[in-house]
């Protein structure tokens, strides 16, 4: 049992790297304090959860119960039904008061990615500081989204009370009618609320690998910036061989055993416990109970000694298709934690090693893809879409441009604009967009933040897209978009990249359903870390493997059009020499793993 659950704390927020098994660790975590009489409300900030698919169970955006567990309740903050929530509450009460063409400047104003942020964070921060909740329930535990998107929403608590308190006229990219500064006392509150470590700890979850663990140092030092100082971190999946004839298990073993004695300085202060690694998916109520409990986790025989038959093609194959075109836009997009870095720097290298001209970057805030180079770029451009950097060159260009025509007065207002949080979307696409346009010219691989952060990057992609349309209608052909390019399969081909795990297949499917919806077809499917298209003989790992086998049939038959798959290894590819091995499929020295 984990330590932190016999002393809660009122409000327990998990998060990490996508993929390390936070939304696991937070529904087990409710589920057994639920079962010692607490009344918990599970909370789910990540715009793609998967929170239902674990609990095997609907979760809504109005507080449900959890029939099967008394006491236990649920809420899903959807940050599109969040805004257009938002939408109502600020336009319903000015309709019969303004007149109809100011209605749609301001409808205009709520249209995009700004809007969705602050209706989600409204709805977070009410969960914080709304009496009715704080008094129905014993505990509220978050299971956030990706640390990125989660860094930017415990940020804006901060970030909009400074807003208001320089502009308490509640000048805004939402519009003066927005009622900001009505607000204030709300959002205090929640930083109040966040900065006491008596009522909120921070349960930073990660892999015993080195990019979840650096990736958690990271999120540690900001959020102890922010004032967040409660804090332990888990360590989920560690893997102990049982097999000694088995390399590849002791080489698992060694490789997580070093990334936990190169753990960064910062962690080691933290509060440490570990989770060891399941043979089974974490899904269902006996699953989820056993994840935080102190039984030895029941094995379930394999139906057959031998691993299950895997289809040929790899990353190689795909490097080969992607090749033909002699230069376009790749983008690997997904669930956070299955590998988009690597299969992105892995293609880019190969590419660029086969000598065509690659820009490799990221649009994920937490994502460091020189790192999976090694710092071994070769005749690679690497860059990433820093917010902070895109949000001053936007700032800039825009008092260059559009400041230069007003007066003092007018740019004053204007810089006041400027400084919302919610210029920095705005600044995101705009990057974006030059990266979509260069594409024309070379091969520009793209990693893609994790899928509720990109869906939302792809949202604004689509307003501009029927802004530009709207300005220009009736002259065809006068401009390209952004969304154009994307839906052009000659011009981008998108990589929906997952495990060969339930959850992870079913998000993957719901991301290709969303990209249909906006006239995007994926290119192809890559199943990565396969544990059947590797060689153990450890009976936890074999047993994975089985349970892998009907996930890859079913991306096979009846998901992708293309499918690759990526064997599991027993590195983590860094460097060319390692991201080329990668890309062939082959087995590294086992020294690799303790490098």
């Amino acid at each position: 049992m984990l330590s932190f659950i016999d002393r809660p704390t009122r409000h327990l927020f998990f998060t990490g790297k996508g993929g390390v098994g936070k939304t696991s660790l937070a529904a087990a975590t409710a589920v057994a304090l639920a079962d010692r009489g607490r009344r918990v409300l599970l909370v789910s900030t990540d715009p793609a959860s998967n929170l239902g698919q674990v609990l095997e169970c609907d979760v809504a955006r109005e507080v449900t119960p959890v029939e099967a567990v008394p006491g236990l309740f649920t809420l899903d903050i959807d940050p599109e039904a969040a805004a257009e929530a938002y939408r109502k509450r600020v336009l319903d009460p000015v309709r019969e008061a303004l007149p109809e063409a100011e209605v749609r400047r301001v409808e205009e104003q709520l249209s995009g990615a700004c809007t969705t942020e602050i209706a989600s964070f409204d709805e977070f921060t009410q969960l914080l500081t709304d009496p009715g909740h704080q008094g129905r329930f014993d505990h509220i535990v978050f299971d956030t989204a990706p640390t990125g998107h989660t860094l930017r929403l415990l940020e804006l608590p901060s970030a909009w009370s400074r807003f208001i308190d320089e502009n308490p006229e509640g000048a805004s990219c939402l519009g003066p009618l927005s009622g900001l500064a009505s607000q204030r006392a709300q959002y205090l509150a929640a930083v109040e609320a966040l900065n006491d470590a008596q009522r909120t700890t921070l349960v930073l979850v990660s892999r015993p690998e080195r990019s979840a663990l650096s990736e958690a140092a990271r999120s540690s030092a900001e959020l102890e910036a922010l004032g967040i100082t409660h804090q332990r971190l888990v360590v989920n999946g560690v893997f102990r061989a049982t097999h000694a004839a088995d390399p590849f298990a002791r080489a698992m073993e060694r490789r997580a055993e070093a990334a936990l004695e190169a753990m960064p300085e910062g962690l080691r202060a933290h509060p440490r416990e570990e989770v060891p690694l399941k043979g089974r998916n974490l899904v269902g109520l006996e699953s989820l109970r056993a994840l935080v409990s102190e039984e030895v986790d029941p094995r379930t025989e394999t139906t057959a000694s031998m691993l299950p038959e895997v289809p040929d093609p790899g990353l190689a194959d795909l490097v080969e298709e992607l090749e033909a075109a002699g230069r376009g836009l790749v983008m690997t997009m997904g669930k956070g934690g299955v590998g988009k870095t690597t299969i992105a720097a892995a293609l880019a290298a190969e590419l660029a090693r086969r000598g065509h001209p690659v820009h490799l970057s990221t649009t994920d805030p937490a994502a460091h893809v020189e790192s999976a180079l090694d710092g071994e770029p070769g005749h690679l451009t690497v860059s990433r879409i820093d917010p902070e950097a895109e949000t001053r060159r936007y700032v800039e260009n825009v008092m260059a441009t559009k400041g230069r025509r007003l007066d003092e007065e007018g740019r004053k207002l204007l810089e006041e604009d400027l400084r919302s949080p919610c210029t920095e979307e705005v600044a995101v696409f705009h990057a974006f967009s030059r990266l979509v346009r260069e594409a024309a010219r070379s091969f520009v691989v793209l990693d893609t933040a994790p899928t509720g952060h990109t869906l939302l990057l792809l949202d604004q992609t689509g307003a501009y897209h029927r802004e530009v349309a709207r300005h220009t209608q009736g002259v065809p052909g006068k401009v390209t978009t952004p969304l154009m390019r994307l839906q052009d399969p000659d011009y981008t081909r998108i990589l929906v990249v997952t495990l060969p795990e339930t959850t992870p297949v079913l998000e993957a499917a719901h991301l290709q359903e969303d990209l249909r919806r906006a006239e995007i077809e994926p290119y192809a499917w890559v199943v990565n870390q396969s544990l059947a298209a590797g060689s153990p003989s450890d009976p936890l790992l074999v047993e994975r493997a089985h349970a892998e086998a009907g996930q890859i049939e079913a991306v096979r038959t009846r998901h992708a059009r293309r499918m690759f798959v990526a064997p599991w290894t027993t590195y983590e590819p860094r460097g060319a020499e390692e991201l080329a091995a990668f890309v062939r499929g082959q087995a590294v020295p086992e020294t690799a793993a303790v490098r």
